[in-house]
């Protein structure tokens, strides 16, 4: 198969992180933080490790500050319950994902609003307008995704986050697509929260994410109990990274996750960005070549996205598009809305969806041709069917 669908979870893996998973299971079978023996220790170690290794990729002083979460959707979910209260306001763009709208959703309930500020592709002096046009007195809190997970339209975020520290409202940025793919460095950055999935550009394992605490302000913990630490004790502990590591830790994900990261540093994020992207703008340049087939952003470059490229064929479902790249041509890619409705009514594709290609540093030049040879055979195969069902020829 040649696998295309990176914006949903890396694949391949890198061989350090499969042979880290399969030893933590045969070698580290001890609960970390619950024992004194040594298999528990060397679990232990191999948590604070990976967070050593995290602090070290986003410039992170205090590794205790990055917290081990399932995925993405945990972390921001742990910032939005734990930060906000009633009355409290919170501006996000137009670009983000369900994994911000819908437990902002879930707490107008609680008495908290937002406002959704509008991206311009290639403008950044018109989307920071436009995020500033939607404080208020009361807000609280902005969430802004480093870059669409549809559409690869990456965000000035820290321009945006300076804009937030000017007025005194904290910074959460989602960096689920961007992470292990642009470099962050969170000195002096102004970002508060970071979150990300630790299974996609840092090559970990599924149902591994990492919220990072780069302020004095910390969320309510939304889990109680089962830290291993201050056991006397019937309140939560206070303490970073306990006060969110609640239950046994997934130690063979945080195993992997940790040659993940390692693979990335060893490679360099900036090394990484710049040969994806070199792949995703061929990508963009020959599937532009193609008639009929519907592009949505401008070319992919360095600095303004991230290596996503979606598209349509016209005339065809975007799910009948990868499921035919699928069954005839063994490629794997994404269609539909990619749990970002917000996104796709910014781009006028809510009704449509998209066929999205996301590359990884394991993809080459000959897979990006041939994805776009199997999409030039679909559409001559569209037009042929219509041709057909129309009456225009007899066979």
């Amino acid at each position: 198969m040649i696998y295309f669908d990176n914006g949903a979870t890396t694949y391949p893996k890198p061989p350090a992180v499969v042979r880290a998973v399969c030893s933590a299971v045969t070698r580290l079978g001890a609960n970390p933080g619950r024992s004194g023996h040594r298999m528990s220790l060397r679990a232990a170690e191999t948590l604070f490790s990976c967070r050593q290794e995290v602090a070290a990729l986003f410039g992170l002083q205090e590794p205790e500050r990055v917290v081990f979460t399932q995925n993405c959707t945990a972390a921001l979910n742990t910032v939005i319950h734990g930060v906000l209260k009633q009355g409290d306001h919170v501006v996000i763009s137009s670009l983000e994902h369900n994994a911000v709208v819908r437990p902002l959703e879930a707490m107008k309930r609680r008495g908290v609003d937002y406002s959704v500020a509008e991206v311009v592709e290639g403008d950044d002096e018109q989307t920071i307008r436009h995020f500033r046009e939607k404080f208020r007195a009361n807000t609280r809190l902005v969430i802004c995704t480093h870059a669409s997970n549809v559409f690869g339209i990456r965000l000035p975020v820290e321009r945006i986050a300076a804009l937030c520290h000017l007025n005194g409202i904290l910074f959460c940025l989602d960096a689920a697509q961007s992470a292990g793919v642009v470099p962050i460095d969170l000195r002096n950055s102004g970002m508060d929260f970071l979150c990300t999935a630790g299974h996609k550009g840092l090559y970990g394992p599924m149902g591994t994410g990492v919220l990072i605490i780069n302020s004095a302000t910390t969320p309510d913990s939304l889990i109680q109990g089962g830290t291993g630490s201050f056991s006397a004790e019937k309140a939560q502990p206070e303490v970073l990274p306990d006060k969110y590591e609640s239950g046994t830790p997934n130690v063979a994900g945080i195993a992997g996750l940790r040659e993940g990261v390692r693979f990335v540093r060893q490679r360099g994020a900036a090394g990484i960005e710049q040969y994806e992207m070199q792949l995703a703008r061929r990508l963009y340049n020959r599937l532009s070549r193609i008639e009929r087939v519907l592009l949505y952003t401008q070319p992919p470059s360095l600095g303004t996205h991230v290596p996503v490229v979606s598209f349509n064929i016209e005339g065809m479902d975007s799910e009948e598009v990868a499921r035919l790249l699928d069954e005839r041509f063994g490629i794997a890619v994404r269609a539909g809305l990619h749990c970002a409705p917000l996104a796709h009514q910014t781009m006028g594709t809510n009704t449509l969806g998209t066929v999205r290609a996301v590359v990884s540093v394991f993809n080459n030049a000959a897979q990006v041709d041939q994805l776009t040879g199997a999409v030039n055979k679909i559409v001559k195969l569209n037009e042929k069917k219509v041709a057909i069902d129309s009456g225009s020829v007899l066979k």
